[in-house]
């Protein structure tokens, strides 16, 4: 049967996308599926008591020229809901196939798309008994149309078509339940960054309200064509490209409305195919009995919509001046005619695409875009222009203490009509429409505040500004507390803005000022008040008097030659001074760091203003331990070195110690499997307590990986190539046959006298070191062949488990492929030493014959290819 589709004229004007909304499922075998849908339709009671009939049809959609790919029958799975468990498997034969096409476009799309596919369709009738729990009823294919831009891999991930018959919820029966039926609505092609609109929406024999949803398409777990049975609920998500998700599936310019199910927006700017799962939930008195999902394929083409597209309308504010393009993306337009609305001018026009115009008054303008093709294809929109500049939005505040009020103040000029609304906001979740609101906050801190502006002629803005509610005004002291001899006047300091004042009155001058003079006789706390605009800020200096003070040091003192260290007195100063300076880092701080370089004694003076105090200590200099080991080595992994220790010390040891033997000695023997560091460490008993160290590294060589290639096979008087490697000098025992035993790749050419021979290589390295390995190689005395088993047992037992070639004589392996009974290809590969294990993609193929081909070049250049046959046993 063969359909023609009328154009669907979705959007207003020339903007009209051809919408394909193919329901969508694919295949791994013949990957021109379209689409699918599940449905069902309640019959009544069964034949049996306690039973329900049910209708249930399944639609593919397929490419016209695949048809013939599609399967005469489908497996349908019908599964208990609440275990998942398999009820039964129902194969369904082909009911109907139809011919759906597309010959009418509107003259507004170029180039014109091709749409052409089959409709085929499944129905049979079922007989469930009633339960509780609802059933499950689920389809599989595998695997998608591989054209998909939105979903990873497509061509490998499968498609889950299904529905759910409900039970009883809430102990109400729901079973009488038909899905929403799924009119067909056009096929659908769509021209890639325009605006378009899918009518998804469905209808419902029940009378349940729907509601409209993207969702995740599901993927399937089986890499068959038609899984029987298919696999249980529940279903894994198909993994979505960059940019697209279940609930995305075009981007984020596309939505779903959920009331009516219709899909619009602008489409993705890549021409291609999308998948798009739309999920239909069923409300019956408000409680959700089913969700029906389906999926369509969206084919974005590479064609353009003809459309004049202008925004709502425009505003300039600020000056005369307006830039105008047409919206619209389409790229086959030819004449574009412009008309600015001034009526009282006929020069207000332009035919360029994107022209500028200067109004030469303010007023309201009628825009009016016309454009056109050559096929005759033309659209016009209107929108309004407005022009009335000399608008400068502003306002000002006072304020600074959040205790108090702050005034904000409009500042807003408009040469053309007045400032008609004003919206603050002042941060905190305030908000006030006075032209100049007063706002007090409730805590300190910094806000943004917005005023958003209009005008009567539509001008508006929005200004906003940062401000700070102090808490207190900002007060800052150089120091908390401090000493001062009682014989001396202390000058304190305080900065901020405002008005200071200092209590207790006590020996204190100029204590309105933030720079006071005090001369306590006892400790005494300053405590200094800072005012501002209401809010008040205070701190405190200590100030500790002493009659007189005094400075120690510790007892005098050996120190390690070349090692530096830190003086640290002990007193109450605030200025010291060190003698001599000879090896200090500084003479007048209290910790300076000594560095002396020979036996000496420090004299420091320490002052607190007038009061003063003097002491000494004398440093006496101990040379460190001595030690040295022998050079850095190196050594071939497996072997040991001697290592070798001098010392002028009383005591030492090695370290690590567990790579070495004797470590309690001044000659170990070390024996490290990795590069290792061993530091000998010592001390001495003389005055110096640090110790002194050395260390040798002992570079262990890389095992030496040999390598003389695999056990193979030549047939006698042919040329084999030995390859070896792991080494950077090669010698290879016995020379027999070979063009060269101390080459890496000599050439064997060996007679049919031994049935075999084994060669041994040893592989140096740089340093000497070595490794040995061994290769075998059978001689055949038969021509150059390809040798195939005629059975082999994949029952991973080690013996026969693959089947693979044995080519003999042959210089160049071509190919080894497999066939099943159908003539599938389901095993190949290029390398010797590779065969098939009896699976595909994973799973286990039954036993039978497997007819193979193989083929390869001998060492003379000639051809030679085997066919035969060889049985799979289990």
């Amino acid at each position: 049967m063969s359909t023609t589709i009328r154009p669907n004229h979705c959007y207003s004007k020339l903007l009209l996308p051809i919408l394909c909304c193919f329901l969508l499922t694919g295949t791994a075998i013949a990957r021109h599926g379209k689409g699918g849908a599940l449905l069902y339709e309640y019959l009544g009671a069964g034949a049996a008591t306690g039973t329900s009939q049910y209708r249930i049809t399944i639609q593919h959609y397929v490419n016209c020229d695949r048809v013939a790919d599609e399967p005469s029958s489908v497996y349908l799975g019908i599964f208990t809901a609440n275990t998942n468990s398999l009820v039964t498997t129902v194969t369904i034969s082909r009911t109907s196939a139809a011919t759906i096409t597309k010959t009418t476009f509107n003259s507004c799309i170029n180039p014109v798309p091709t749409v052409c596919f089959y409709l085929v369709t499944y129905v049979t009738t079922v007989e469930l008994a009633d339960n509780t729990a609802g059933y499950v009823l689920t389809e599989q294919e595998c695997c998608r149309a591989g054209s998909l831009l939105n979903i990873s891999n497509p061509s490998n991930v499968g498609f889950t078509n299904y529905n759910t018959i409900p039970g009883v919820i809430n102990n109400v029966t729901y079973r009488n339940n038909s899905s929403p039926a799924l009119p067909f609505k056009d096929t659908a092609v769509i021209c890639y960054n325009a605006h378009f609109t899918i009518d998804f929406g469905s209808t419902d024999a029940d009378g349940d309200s729907l509601s409209y949803a993207f969702c995740s398409a599901k993927a399937t777990s089986s890499g068959s064509r038609q899984p029987n049975p298919p696999a249980a609920p529940p279903y894994t998500d198909v993994t979505y490209t960059s940019g697209y998700s279940g609930e995305k599936p075009l981007g984020n310019n596309v939505t779903i409305d959920s009331k009516t199910g219709v899909i619009t927006g602008t489409a993705p700017a890549t021409t291609g195919d999308y998948a798009v799962s739309v999920c239909i939930s069923e409300f019956r008195n408000g409680v959700l009995i089913n969700t029906t999902k389906k999926e369509v394929l969206v084919t974005v083409a590479n064609c353009s919509l003809t459309a004049a597209a202008l925004e709502v309308s425009y505003i300039n504010c600020d000056n005369y001046n307006f830039s105008f393009q047409n919206q619209s993306t389409s790229s086959n337009i030819e004449k574009y005619l412009w008309d600015f609305g001034v009526t009282s001018s006929t020069a207000d026009t332009s035919s360029l695409p994107t022209p500028s115009y200067t109004y030469t008054d303010t007023g309201t303008y009628t825009l009016k875009l016309t454009v056109s093709t050559s096929n005759g294809c033309t659209d016009s929109t209107n929108a309004m222009v407005r022009v009335y500049p000399g608008f400068h939005p502003g306002f000002t505040y006072t304020g600074r203490c959040y205790l108090l009020p702050f005034q904000f103040t409009d500042t807003t000029y408009a040469k053309y009509g007045t400032v008609s609304s004003w919206a603050w906001s002042f941060g905190d979740g305030g908000i006030a429409t006075l032209q100049n609101p007063s706002w007090q906050y409730n805590t300190a801190g910094t806000r943004t505040v917005t005023l958003a502006v209009a005008t009567s002629k539509g001008c508006n803005a929005t200004v906003s500004q940062t401000i700070t509610a102090d808490e207190k005004p900002v007060l800052t002291l150089p120091f908390h507390d401090t000493l001062i001899c009682s014989i001396d006047t202390l000058p304190l300091v305080a900065t901020g803005s405002g008005v200071f004042s200092w209590s207790p009155a006590y020996n204190i001058m100029n204590p309105e000022t933030g720079t006071p003079r005090v001369y306590p006789k006892d400790t005494t706390v300053y405590v200094v008040t800072l005012t501002r605009n209401g809010c008040v800020n205070s701190d405190s200096v200590e100030v500790n008097v002493l009659n007189f003070i005094t400075v120690s040091l510790p007892p005098d003192t050996t120190v390690c030659a070349t090692d530096a260290f830190t003086l640290n007195p002990v007193s109450h100063a605030l200025q010291y001074l060190w003698s001599p300076a000879t090896y200090l880092s500084s003479a007048t701080v209290k910790n300076p760091v000594a560095s002396p370089e020979a036996d000496i004694t420090y004299e420091v003076t320490a002052n607190l203003g007038k009061c003063q105090d003097k002491t000494a200590i004398n440093i006496h200099r101990v040379p460190y331990p001595q030690v040295s080991v022998s050079a850095d080595t190196t050594i071939c992994f497996g072997k040991t070195v001697t290592l070798h220790g001098t010392i002028t010390a009383s005591s030492f040891y090695w370290a690590p110690a567990s790579s070495l033997l004797y470590p309690q000695t001044l000659h170990p023997v070390a024996g490290p499997a990795k590069t290792t560091s061993y530091v000998l460490t010592v001390y001495d008993t003389l005055g110096c307590p640090k110790p002194a160290f050395d260390t040798v590294t002992v570079a262990v060589m890389a095992k030496i990986s040999a390598n003389a290639g695999h056990d193979t096979t030549v047939v006698a008087g042919q040329p084999l190539q030995l390859l070896a490697s792991g080494g950077t000098a090669y010698a290879w025992l016995p020379a027999t046959g070979l063009s060269n035993s101390s080459i890496y790749n000599p050439v064997a050419t060996l007679s049919g006298s031994v049935d075999s021979i084994i060669y041994q290589v040893r592989a140096y390295d740089a340093a000497g070191c070595y490794a040995d390995d061994y290769v075998t190689i059978k001689i055949f005395r038969t021509p150059p062949d390809i040798f195939v088993p005629t059975g082999f047992t994949p029952n991973s037992d080690g013996r026969n488990d693959v089947l693979k070639p044995i080519p003999v004589g042959i210089q160049t392996f071509s190919y080894f492929r497999v066939y099943n009974r159908w003539g599938q290809l389901v095993y190949q590969t290029g390398t010797i030493g590779h065969g098939w294990d009896g699976t595909i993609r994973g799973m286990e193929q039954p036993t039978g014959t497997y007819v193979f081909v193989t083929e390869g070049i001998d060492y003379t250049g000639k051809r030679v290819q085997r066919k035969g046959t060889s049985v799979l046993i289990r």
